[in-house]
């Protein structure tokens, strides 16, 4: 049976000769030293994946009411409306994240009103109270969404300079172990490219394969999850032979 063809190699780093030894100038022949080697170069490519959970979340609170008398319709409404904003403040969300609409309307010979409470949460712990509280306390009188996660473009940007700084990381790393496995030293870099970016993840309700309902909070966390890949491309410097004393150390 014939052997399967073998995969094909990957070249993931490169060193590049030296050129030819500049003549020495009267202050090196005067120290007795040769010059340090110069244009010898390691060439490497590296990358990194990170991923970011959600760092905001969206609730909406809905209630109305129906009477015959308008100020009974308004003054049901509102002293729910006062609760549930007094629930969020007293556990930490502050006014800027919480918007109230209302809508006042006459139907037939009724008046009905109708408001909403759209909440933005930064600790999902405090969000879970808060809606616990208000099922609790208020029951079917309210319909409380499930709450819908998403980053922050501040929370992008950075997921975006941390992959970025990471995938420089690793390629300082492996251009270091390719220098040490032929006995030499890293030098400075001399060029860093970012070569590609990608980035994925944060699926909309509409894009789930099952009825958004019927999620956990953990599995409509890790939907909203962010990832982001960087590959990086580096040319650094080689001093020439490592110094045995730090490679013992």
């Amino acid at each position: 049976m014939a052997l399967p063809a073998p995969a094909p190699s990957r070249v993931f780093a490169e060193l590049v000769p030296a050129q030819a030894p500049a003549p020495l100038t009267p202050a090196q022949a005067g120290r007795g030293g040769p010059p340090a080697p110069s244009g010898r170069e390691v060439h490497v490519s590296g990358s990194a994946e990170l991923s970011a959970g959600p760092d905001r979340a969206r609730v909406s609170v809905r209630l109305g009411s129906r009477k015959e008398a308008a100020g009974a319709a308004r003054s049901s409404v509102t002293r729910r409306l006062e609760y549930i904003v007094q629930a969020a403040r007293q556990r930490g969300v502050p006014e800027e994240n919480m918007t109230v609409t209302e809508d006042f309307n006459r139907v037939e010979n009724t008046y009905q009103m109708e408001a909403e409470v759209c909440i933005i949460f930064t600790d999902f712990g405090k969000m879970q109270n808060v809606c616990n509280l208000l099922t609790e306390k208020l029951g079917t009188s309210v319909t409380i969404s499930p709450p819908r996660f998403y980053h922050t473009p501040e929370a992008v940007d950075t997921l975006r300079r941390q992959v970025c700084v990471a995938a420089v990381g690793n390629t300082r790393q492996k251009a270091q172990e390719v220098c040490r496995l032929f006995g030499q030293s890293l030098g400075k870099p001399l060029l860093i490219r970012e070569e590609e970016t990608r980035e994925w993840g944060g699926h909309t309700e509409s894009h789930l394969p099952n009825s958004p309902d019927l999620l956990t909070l953990q599995e409509r966390i890790q939907n909203a999850t962010a990832y982001a890949s960087c590959r990086v491309f580096a040319v650094f410097e080689i001093k020439g032979k490592e110094n045995r004393r730090n490679k013992l150390l």
